[in-house]
C-alpha cells in the first residue's frame, strides 16, 4: 500500500512536534545490516579520513570504516535541535576525531516532519556520497529560512499540496521551500534532484531508514540521537558538550 505523507496542519502544530519521534514505517522490519559498502578504503593523497565517505544500509559514513569508535547520528534536516548540533559540534567532531581515523561518523536521516523531511532527505542523498555531507550542512545552514516558508504558508495552500500524489508532492514541497535551489548552488542541478524527488524507490528507502531506526533502537524518542558502537546514548545527549565526553570515554 502506498503510504500517504501528511503535512503539519499549522505552524503551531509544527512547533509542538518538532524533533519528536513519529512512526515513519508501517510495520516492524528487521534491523538493517549496518555493514559499510566500502568504495573508499583510505584517504586520498594529501587528504584525511574526513575525505572518505562510504554508503551504509541506512546512511552515509564519513571516516575510517574500521575506526575504533563508530558514531551514528540520527537526524532530521528540519529539526532545530539537529541544526544546533551541526552548528556547534560538527566541525569539532570532524577536525578532532574523524580526520585522524579514530572515529567514524554515520548520518541517518529520519522523517520527523513527513514530506518536508522527505523532500530534503531525498535531495541530500540524490547525488551520492560525494555531496551528501555538504548538502546536509547546506540544509542546516539555511534551515531557518526554508522552514519559515512552510510556517507562513496558508492552510488552503497546504491542503492543496496535501491532495497531490507522492510523485508530485515532494517536488512541490521542494519548490515551495526552495530546496532544489539550495542543492543547485551546492553542485547538484535541478534536473538531477527533480528525477530523485519523483523516484518511488527513493521514497521507499527513506521510509525504510526511519523504520529501521525504530526497530534497531526501540528506545529512540527523537532527533538528534546518537549511538556509539551500537549503543544508543541517553536522550539528554543532544549537544556536542554532552556527546564529546562519551566519545572520549569510548576511545580509552
Amino acid at each position: 500500500m502506498m503510504r500517504k505523507f501528511l503535512l503539519p496542519a499549522s505552524a503551531a502544530v509544527l512547533a509542538l512536534i518538532a524533533c519528536s519521534k513519529e512512526d515513519a514505517g508501517n510495520a516492524a522490519a528487521p534491523a538493517a545490516d549496518a555493514a559499510v559498502k566500502v568504495t573508499q578504503a583510505k584517504p586520498p593523497a594529501g587528504g584525511t579520513w574526513a575525505d572518505v565517505v562510504n554508503e551504509t544500509a541506512d546512511g552515509y559514513v564519513m571516516g575510517n570504516p574500521n575506526a575504533k569508535v563508530k558514531l551514528i547520528e540520527i537526524g532530521s534536516l528540519s529539526c532545530p535541535h539537529c541544526k544546533k548540533f551541526e552548528d556547534e559540534g560538527a566541525k569539532a567532531l570532524v577536525d578532532d576525531y574523524v580526520k585522524s581515523g579514530k572515529v567514524s561518523w554515520e548520518f541517518r536521516t529520519y522523517l520527523i516532519h513527513g514530506p518536508i523531511d522527505m523532500a530534503a532527505n531525498i535531495i541530500a542523498r540524490c547525488n551520492g556520497p560525494k555531496t551528501f555531507f555538504p548538502m546536509v550542512q547546506a540544509f542546516y545552514d539555511t534551515q531557518e529560512t526554508w522552514m519559515k516558508k512552510i510556517e507562513a504558508t496558508p492552510q488552503d495552500k497546504l491542503n492543496e499540496l496535501q491532495s497531490l500524489p507522492n510523485e508530485k508532492l515532494f517536488g512541490a514541497i521542494s519548490d515551495l521551500l526552495g530546496l532544489q535551489d539550495i542543492a543547485a548552488t551546492n553542485g547538484v542541478p535541478h534536473a538531477k534532484t527533480s528525477q530523485c524527488l519523483a523516484d518511488p524507490a527513493m521514497v521507499d528507502q527513506q521510509v525504510q531508514i526511519s523504520t529501521d531506526v525504530n526497530t534497531q533502537f526501540p528506545e529512540f524518542t527523537g532527533t538528534p540521537a546518537f549511538a556509539i558502537n551500537g549503543t544508543l546514548q541517553p536522550k539528554d545527549v543532544l549537544s556536542w558538550e554532552k556527546l564529546e565526553p562519551k566519545l572520549q570515554e569510548a576511545l580509552k
